[in-house]
């Protein structure tokens, strides 16, 4: 195991040596890697993650690129290319700059915090987490075919809103119930007509 000797002033004015082991070097470098365990998220962290659209193409980036680990600039221009309708090679300066920001100041510490993503600040690298897998159900959504999963996003929004309602809006739980029934039945309604239309033209 390598060493290294630090030379630190005492109060004195003399100098003291310090000897810090490998270990103890690799301490501030993993620190820099925001990671969460795996653990079961909560149905409101899932929507909250999936409801931004720079978060959902992190996510199909990482999905989707034969790499392990990518590197922050090379998905930062990768975003940038969709939001902007352009390629890469014809981004500006300023629009490579305000994808990098946002995803490193705020989308990428977010899906950190909750294991969906493992960003090291340092290198400026990321990986899938050990909780993407949850979030799959509700990304893989065909909506060019009714199977349900549709359906199954927007119920599952819903129940999330009636429960901030009766949680934090100060809304009785009774009245928090009835909008996720009236709103669940009404979805489920309209899909059950696209699909009976849908039919009837085949």
């Amino acid at each position: 195991m390598s060493a290294q000797n630090d030379t630190i002033p005492t109060d004195g004015g003399e100098s003291a040596t310090e000897t810090k082991t490998g270990d103890e070097l690799n301490t501030g470098e993993a620190e820099s890697a925001s990671t969460s365990a795996a653990r079961e998220l909560p149905l409101d962290i899932v929507f909250e993650i999936i409801r931004n659209e720079r978060r959902r193409l992190v996510l199909q980036y990482l999905e989707e690129t034969d790499e392990e680990t990518v590197a922050l600039g090379e998905l930062a221009e990768h975003i940038a290319a969709i939001e902007n309708d352009t390629t890469e090679q014809a981004l500006s300066a300023q629009q490579r700059k305000r994808v990098y920001v946002g995803l490193y100041q705020c989308h990428l510490p977010k899906m950190a915090d909750s294991g969906i993503v493992e960003f090291n600040k340092n290198r400026g690298t990321i990986s899938q987490g050990p909780n993407v897998d949850q979030l799959e159900p509700y990304l893989n959504v065909d909506t060019s075919k009714n199977d349900g999963s549709r359906e199954a996003v927007v119920l599952g929004s819903v129940a999330v809103v009636g429960y901030a309602l009766a949680a934090f809006g100060g809304f009785p739980g009774v009245v928090a119930g009835g909008v996720v029934i009236f709103t669940s039945l009404l979805v489920l309604a309209l899909s059950n007509g696209s699909r009976l239309s849908q039919g009837q033209s085949e």
